[in-house]
């Protein structure tokens, strides 16, 4: 983040990684979808267990999503507040809105999510 962000740039910021959580809800559902075509076609035990194991993944992943959806909303309607009254922020409110935070918990994330999605992706490809 920027060492003086604009309160606008946050909820800017706030706005495009809350669209591209909601980009994965899709992308997981659809997932979701190739799962049970592959454990309806495939009897394997080894398959049944991927299967599986990407199922508990994808929930996991939707848990997350969902809490950082949900801190990130938070965060956006403050800064919205705070800039309809004009107020700058401080590198103090900054800390304690957990900006920082809420970023390195959503780069974390993306990691993880891309590493599933391209994990999920070869499996797939070899399943179907």
């Amino acid at each position: 983040m920027l060492s003086t962000p604009s309160i606008m740039g946050l909820h800017l910021h706030y706005r495009l990684w809350i669209s591209e959580l909601n980009q994965d809800i899709t992308v997981l559902r659809i997932f979701n979808d190739y799962l049970q075509e592959i454990k309806n076609r495939k009897v394997e035990p080894e398959i049944q267990n991927r299967v599986n194991r990407f199922k508990m993944q994808f929930s996991d992943l939707r848990n997350e999503i969902d809490e950082l959806r949900h801190q990130m909303h938070l965060n956006k309607m403050k800064l919205a507040a705070e800039s309809r009254e004009g107020l700058k922020i401080s590198m103090e409110e900054m800390e304690s809105d957990n900006h920082n935070d809420v970023e390195n918990r959503y780069n974390t994330f993306r990691k993880s999510f891309d590493r599933m999605k391209n994990d999920f992706i070869h499996f797939e490809s070899q399943s179907l």
